[in-house]
């Protein structure tokens, strides 16, 4: 399992992950190697419109259809900074290319631009990320914690953020009812 890389794939949380920040989360990984692992989670919206946060921060937000999306709770790490998944991958001062069609970007250029022209219009907005050192996430994958699926943009950006995880499962032709919550290993 060392020659891993989840980069671009769903990280979909086990019952048996008790956790309380991971618990029914889906993670998607935007980076992976040697290093270790950084990703957001993507379908636990929290009490803020990206209105609220663009004020925080002094950022005018246009008039537009973007007002009302939700921010997300991205993880446990740095839960002060924002980081911005988005589609496509654009030309931002701090971009991580994840494939050739998301980036996720943790400069203030895309949130200026999400303000002013509604564009990247397919975004995830996130406050904090989840991390792993080098090595924990495959430990943790050795102890089921995590179910891995390769990633599909259109579950990121297309569904709403209760409908992510159930879709995520569905590319592996499951359901959460379907999941033990005792750990096995063969």
């Amino acid at each position: 399992m060392d020659s891993v890389n989840l980069t671009d794939h769903f990280l979909i949380a086990m019952p048996t992950l008790e956790d309380p920040y991971f618990a029914h989360a889906l993670v998607y990984v935007c980076e992976h190697s040697e290093n270790g692992a950084l990703g957001i989670i993507v379908n636990r919206p929290i009490d803020m419109n990206l209105a609220g946060l663009l004020e925080k921060i002094d950022i005018k937000l246009e008039e537009g259809g973007l007002s009302d999306l939700p921010v997300y709770f991205g993880g446990p790490v740095q839960l002060d900074r924002g980081f911005v998944l988005h589609r496509p991958v654009g030309d931002w001062q701090s971009t991580l290319a994840i494939n050739g069609e998301v980036g996720l970007t943790s400069s203030r250029d895309v949130l200026a631009s999400v303000g002013a022209q509604g564009l990247p219009s397919e975004i995830i907005v996130t406050l904090g990320y989840a991390g792993w050192d080098a090595g924990q996430l495959e430990d943790e994958l050795a102890q089921n914690s995590w179910l891995t699926v390769p990633a599909k943009a259109s579950i990121l950006f297309e569904l709403p953020p209760e409908e992510r995880l159930p879709a995520a499962m569905q590319k592996l032709g499951i359901s959460f009812t379907q999941l033990s919550d005792v750990a096995g290993h063969a």
